[in-house]
């Protein structure tokens, strides 16, 4: 531990302009997909991150990119190799009506088409961000056709689902609903990538991309509900489409094929076929 700090320490003593030397450490791979976990010092704790993926520069730059916006998310120290570091936030009890109002202030900016210049992650798995004409091509060529072919590549997807999952992405076109503005979205939005702290809401593990701001309304309550008041929050900031309960699954599907192929054969990820083979036949 001792020569992984002589790395680290000089990065935070680099960026707050003084000293910082750990103190302690909290282990927090508990709460995440990833390992990741809390430096312990003086003035200022350091939230560390270890990216699967081996690139910590995208969720660099979407920090950045979230900051040119003025959305609050944790403020980027740097990096050491796969390991980013943020100045760690005091976290409270969830602000449930503050999330809604900080996603819906997110879903504010918009761009000119759907997508982004630069990719990302999703979780461990490659994010193509590359732009597209419309939000079905886009849905279909840089989520769920990747997606479905590193589910069927995994082996945790049979022939069977798969065929059904490429027969809905045929029906994009119709099912898609009402074209969206091209809105700024969290990209993994599920309710633990953001955080309470003492002075408000924060987003954490962003992957951002323009996209359709159902996409993140979708994530929300992905592994577990939440309140009602969420969603009224937003309402106060932005609309929701009356027709976005009957797409909600569609737009989860690109996160069960992440689970899939991720964790497909876990207790935890086998359950996940099961949601797949509901969205296949509720969009037939």
């Amino acid at each position: 531990m001792r020569e992984f700090l002589a790395r680290i320490e000089p990065v935070v003593a680099a960026h707050l302009g003084a000293p910082w030397r750990a103190t302690g450490f909290t282990d927090l791979r508990d709460r995440a997909s990833h390992r990741c976990g809390i430096f312990h010092g003086s003035p200022t704790d350091v939230f560390a991150k270890l990216n699967t993926g081996g690139e910590t520069s995208p969720e660099l730059r979407g920090l950045s990119l979230l900051r040119s916006f003025g959305v609050p998310v944790p403020e980027p120290i740097g990096r050491v190799g796969a390991l980013l570091l943020l100045r760690a936030l005091p976290e409270i009890t969830n602000d449930w009506a503050g999330i809604g109002r900080v996603l819906g202030t997110l879903h504010q900016v918009h761009g000119e088409g759907f997508g982004l210049d630069f990719d990302g992650f999703f979780g461990p798995l490659p994010q193509n961000n590359r732009p597209a004409a419309d939000w079905p091509s886009f849905y279909a060529s840089r989520r769920l056709l990747p997606l479905l072919r590193l589910a069927v590549d995994s082996g945790n997807l049979d022939a069977a689902l798969a065929a059904g999952v490429s027969r809905v992405i045929d029906r994009l076109p119709r099912l898609c609903g009402p074209a969206p503005l091209p809105t700024l979205l969290h990209g993994d939005a599920q309710q633990n990538n953001f955080l309470t702290a003492t002075d408000g809401v924060y987003l954490l593990d962003v992957s951002p991309y323009y996209g359709h701001p159902e996409v993140d309304l979708a994530m929300l309550d992905y592994f577990a509900p939440v309140p009602p008041a969420t969603f009224d929050a937003y309402r106060e900031v932005a609309p929701i489409d009356p027709g976005f309960p009957a797409r909600r699954e569609l737009w989860r599907l690109a996160g069960y094929l992440a689970v899939v192929t991720v964790d497909g054969t876990s207790a935890f990820g086998r359950p996940f076929l099961g949601r797949i083979a509901d969205a296949v036949r509720q969009y037939r």
